[in-house]
């Protein structure tokens, strides 16, 4: 089945009617992406390359049964955005804005959680399974169904994953990206978990980063996993309280670091790289085993 978005799942776009909204609408499109419906204020009755656009997401609910929101408007209006997707019934959403402020996404991230609401993001890169479903901005063309899963806050390193992957041949099963603020949704122990329940993921890639204690949860969750998983932390070199890249990713702490997240890994059963271009042996020679 894959995991979060498939084929069955009706995705509608917050902002279908910008620049960037209309973009994406058109590679779903193109890629048989399950899209069904757009929501821009104001200009509802429009079409956005044959999508209907409606005044709200209580109408695309309601005239189009959407279930997934991918949101694409400016920071300041993601927190309004994302409250009305999910009073809505929406169950599923992905924040692609990046420099939403912080309080925004607290409310937000609290909001969601007590309604049960998957969200990815701010400042997600988004959630796909290949073939299925896309809600991210990882284009298809690059992309091959398999059976690998893909679990990571950065989206420039998954984009390397992806190379690493189709470079060898391998499919995927479902890529998701987190979202790279220090205040996000759903987090990793949560996707490693729905990846351990998956028929049709074999092994998981999880690519972590320096800043938080995610990967503290993270240890214990492999413990009780039966699955493969090849890990990566950026930031090996990184400095202590400099930020490097995502608003998240700063060490505060050693707990914080790469080495001791690697560390941690490492005693969960992981099967950790320190450079990320050594996934390729590793996945080669896993994949080598499963055929003897």
């Amino acid at each position: 089945m894959a995991i979060i978005v498939n084929e069955k799942s009706k995705i509608l776009i917050q902002g279908i009617t910008g620049s960037v909204g209309k973009g994406f609408a058109k590679r779903m499109l193109v890629y048989h992406s399950p899209l069904v419906a757009g929501v821009t204020p104001n200009k509802g009755g429009q079409f956005v390359h044959g999508v209907p656009v409606y005044n709200s997401v209580e109408e695309a609910v309601y005239k189009e049964y959407a279930d997934t929101s991918l949101i694409i408007v400016p920071p300041k209006l993601v927190e309004q955005a994302a409250l009305e997707a999910i009073d809505a019934g929406i169950k599923t959403i992905v924040v692609y804005s990046e420099g939403v402020p912080i309080h925004d996404s607290m409310r937000l991230v609290q909001y969601a959680n007590l309604h049960r609401v998957n969200l990815f993001g701010p400042n997600s890169a988004g959630v796909v399974s290949p073939g299925k479903a896309n809600v991210s901005d990882i284009d298809d063309s690059i992309l091959r169904q398999g059976k690998i899963g893909v679990v990571s806050r950065s989206g420039t390193l998954t984009y390397e994953i992806v190379e690493i992957l189709k470079k060898q041949q391998i499919g995927i099963s479902t890529i998701v990206c987190l979202g790279g603020d220090p205040i996000v949704g759903v987090h990793q122990r949560d996707i490693l978990e729905l990846f351990e329940q998956d028929e049709d993921t074999d092994a998981v890639i999880y690519i972590g980063e320096i800043g938080g204690t995610d990967e503290v949860t993270v240890a214990e969750t492999l413990k009780g996993m039966n699955k493969p998983v090849f890990a990566y932390i950026a930031g090996q070199y990184a400095p202590k309280n400099k930020r490097m890249g995502h608003a998240g990713a700063i060490i505060n702490n050693e707990n914080e670091s790469a080495s001791r997240k690697r560390e941690l890994l490492e005693l969960s059963g992981a099967k950790v790289v320190k450079v990320v271009t050594e996934l390729e042996g590793l996945l080669k020679n896993y994949f080598n085993s499963q055929k003897v």
